[in-house]
């Protein structure tokens, strides 16, 4: 699609269907006390493959911002190149110019006498071939004979290729061996993808001519229409001021700047509609003192037992109960505007997909009169002032003040000289931003720290390049590596249903983690219309051992989102900003950056360390816990638009406080060691990342069974061993086998049941956790109680 106003009306459309998706997600995890559902079963009824149920990442988090990311890369190159060594010419080994010759003499020698070696080889089998020819003798055939053992050995070597043609056809139409890429796609793709630049390159002009037409036409109707639209609203408000007056017998508040000024008088309603809403204020105001009172005089006993009942009954509503949603409002209003305005449009009327200027001057006329509005309330509300000043003149005049008596002058006096000296008292100072004390000089300003021990540095006055600078060199803000979110490879759980009928407990699949960080952060942090709206998540927590890709997906949400990527991790941290001070100027520079260039993506690797329940003697000088209280401080100032998320990555949380860390991260997503699905996926797309291709002599099924307990990064170490440079060129000759993977495999540590076991306990302990085996036991009582009541009436 070119047309841009349809373009804009469409991603309003885009961006509140995915922030409904997102409250759905968060209903379902109430429902079902888990971060994973299992609907492998709903598919099967609904004929669907689970690649219909993966969200797709909309293209234009990373096309809209395309310019701010190019220059923001060019800015780290810049600086890092700065950083770099300049490599010397001294440290690479010089060699004079006779060891040259002999170096290269050497290598010509050894090739030529590989090639000898080789041609004498096959002259020595060409004459041991002859040898046996002339002492067993040449039987002769006849020409019929001849004819005949000629059309059998070419029959038979036709007929045998045919049915190993029609044997791989077979198997790859039913998907046990992967389908040659033949030329013909390629060719489709290519022709798509050329179709889509060249529809981008059209987007991109119909954009500057709508953007052009936008200014003409705004200026244009507030030179033209702007002077009546002032001296309408004038005459409206003015009436209004005299209605108000006539009924209720006083002049009424003007509406606040932050309530809509007098849009809300535009509202059509009559002077006495607001009478009523100012008596229905007042009787508010009447019942929540009420209400406060009583709140007041009720003793603790009764709050306890309220809060019980409110747990016991309020659970299981607020499990079934859905939200109510910010975004079905906006997908209305973009359907109802849709159907008013484009639906009945034919696309003859606009060939070339050119912008409508009756739309546009219908959409500027709005932004014209909310411009003229914002003037229009300054003047109306000092006309006001004057109004109030003139009636209550001629109305009710002021009492005036009594006389002193000439005893008392002098106490008075000195009265309110006193008063002038409380009224002279300085006001409490602010915190100093940078170590948040308050010893700072009283009459400078904020921006400026001058507390004792301190040197002159500036806080919040220092520019946004010297701070991103300045975390660029310290390693705080790292250039993060280009990784999709679709190479995180997985398939999903298909027997999740039944294990669950089973009272089994299921484990996420791999699809599972990847599409939960899609809806946690990738599409919270790519659009600001969709993180507004959405539920607020601030922190996400990885738990799995180490090779499940926890680093990975930390770098294709940056990928994804073009998030700047900040390190906090322990290790990163050693050495820089000391003390306390120090780590507040620390954390509060992070986030002041990240706020600025959102959006951000601070990650903390090893986050059991920020909450270590006993600090190693060997960690000691590192200090891991040293921003604990000040990064659970910053995370609360996020608010719905800071497009900031902290995510925090840890193969061993049981060393970590529970209650610590799962206040500082809201969303904990547990990555366990792939299953039979997964590893097979793994196998067969690491293997053709490699370049190579599975033949039949791979047994990618074997492979996956071999596997069970190892990562994925323990399989992708596997495979790197074995396809080596001068492997790969072998594969024409020599294909690849099942068996020169399990070597290589056997010398890497798999991931053990007891660790495995441990990590699922410790997720059993957090509060999601808890509250799913509170309901499982809940559920288990409730179905022996009914078994004892069967035998019973039995």
């Amino acid at each position: 699609m070119v047309q841009p106003q349809k373009r804009r009306l469409l991603r309003r459309l885009l961006d509140s269907v995915a922030c409904r998706v997102l409250e759905l997600k968060d209903d379902l995890v109430r429902a079902d006390l888990c971060e994973t559902h299992c609907l492998d079963q709903v598919l099967q009824d609904l004929k669907l493959t689970p690649a219909d149920l993966e969200v797709p990442i909309p293209k234009y988090f990373e096309l809209e911002q395309s310019s701010i990311l190019k220059d923001r890369e060019r800015m780290l190159v810049e600086l890092l190149s700065r950083l770099k060594p300049e490599i010397s010419e001294g440290s690479f080994p010089m060699l004079s110019r006779t060891e040259a010759i002999i170096l290269l003499q050497k290598a010509e020698r050894a090739r030529q006498g590989r090639l000898r070696a080789t041609f004498m080889r096959e002259i020595r089998k060409e004459e041991e071939r002859d040898r046996k020819i002339r002492e067993e003798g040449r039987f002769k055939f006849s020409q019929d004979e001849a004819a005949i053992t000629i059309q059998k050995v070419w029959k038979g070597y036709l007929q045998r290729k045919r049915t190993q043609q029609d044997r791989r056809t077979e198997m790859e139409f039913i998907g046990m061996l992967p389908s040659a890429s033949p030329a013909e796609p390629m060719g489709a793709a290519s022709q798509a993808s050329l179709g889509a630049d060249v529809r981008r390159l059209r987007q991109t002009e119909k954009e500057e001519e709508f953007q052009l037409a936008v200014v003409k036409a705004h200026d244009h109707l507030r030179e033209l229409e702007g002077p009546d639209m002032k001296e309408k609203m004038k005459e409206q408000i003015r009436q209004w001021f005299i209605e108000c007056h006539a009924l209720t017998g006083r002049f009424p508040d003007y509406p606040d700047e932050s309530l809509g000024g007098s849009s809300l008088i535009f509202a059509d309603k009559t002077p006495e509609q607001v009478r009523m809403e100012l008596e229905v204020q007042v009787q508010e105001n009447k019942k929540k003192e009420q209400e406060k009172n009583k709140e007041k005089e009720k003793e603790g006993k009764e709050k306890k037992k309220k809060k019980g009942e409110k747990t016991k009954k309020g659970e299981a509503d607020t499990m079934l109960r859905a939200l109510p949603s910010r975004s079905i409002p906006a997908i209305n209003a973009g359907h109802k505007e849709y159907t008013n305005l484009w639906k009945n449009r034919f696309d003859s009327l606009f060939p070339s997909q050119s912008f409508d200027s009756e739309t546009l001057k219908m959409e500027q006329r709005k932004d014209v009169e909310q411009e003229i509005r914002i003037q229009v309330d300054d003047l109306m509300r000092q006309e006001l002032k004057n109004l109030r000043l003139a009636v209550d003149r001629e109305e009710t005049r002021p009492m005036k003040p009594p006389k002193a008596r000439r005893g008392a002058g002098a106490e008075t006096r000195q009265g309110a000289r006193a008063g002038e000296a409380r009224n002279r008292r300085p006001l409490p100072v602010p915190p100093c931003p940078r170590c948040s004390c308050l010893q700072h000089r009283p009459h400078q300003t904020v921006s400026l720290c001058f507390c004792p021990g301190h040197p002159p540095a500036p806080c919040s006055a220092r520019p946004m390049d010297s701070l991103f600078e300045e975390l660029v060199v310290l390693g705080l803000l790292k250039k993060s590596e280009t990784v999709p979110l679709k190479d995180y490879v997985g398939d999903c759980l298909y027997l999740g249903s039944a294990l669950n009928l089973a009272n089994k407990l299921p484990m996420p699949s791999l699809a599972d983690i990847r599409q939960n960080v899609a809806l946690y952060a990738i599409l919270r942090l790519g659009s600001p219309d969709i993180h507004s709206m959405a539920p607020l998540i601030r922190s996400i927590l990885l738990v799995g051992p180490s090779g499940m890709g926890k680093k990975m997906l930390v770098k294709a949400v940056c990928t994804e989102t073009g998030a700047n990527l900040f390190d906090l991790s322990p290790e990163n941290l050693q050495g820089k900003y000391p003390g306390k001070t120090g780590v507040q100027m620390l954390v509060h520079i992070v986030f002041k950056v990240a706020r600025y260039l959102q959006p951000s993506v601070i990650w903390i690797g090893n986050a059991e360390k920020t909450f270590y329940k006993r600090v190693p003697k060997d960690e000691e000088e590192m200090d891991p816990k040293r921003i604990k209280k000040d990064l659970t401080k910053a995370l609360r100032l996020l608010s719905p638009g800071d497009r900031v998320m902290l995510i925090g990555t840890t193969d061993r949380p049981q060393v970590a406080e529970m209650k610590g860390l799962c206040h500082t991260y809201e969303r904990i997503l547990l990555l366990p060691r792939p299953d039979y699905a997964s590893r097979y996926v793994l196998w067969r797309h690491m293997i053709e990342a490699q370049g190579a291709k599975g033949t039949q002599h791979l047994d990618i099924s074997a492979l996956a069974k071999v596997s069970d307990g190892y990562t994925a990064g323990c399989i992708l170490q596997a495979i790197q061993a074995v396809l080596t440079e001068r492997r790969l060129l072998q594969l024409s000759r020599r294909p690849l086998l099942t068996s020169e993977f399990l070597g290589p495999l056997a010398k890497l540590d798999p991931v053990y049941r007891e660790e495995e076991e441990s990590l699922k306990d410790w997720y059993f302990k957090t509060p999601l956790g808890k509250k799913k085996m509170k309901f499982l036991k809940d559920q288990d009582a409730a179905e022996e109680a009914k078994a004892k009541e069967k035998k019973k009436r039995k």
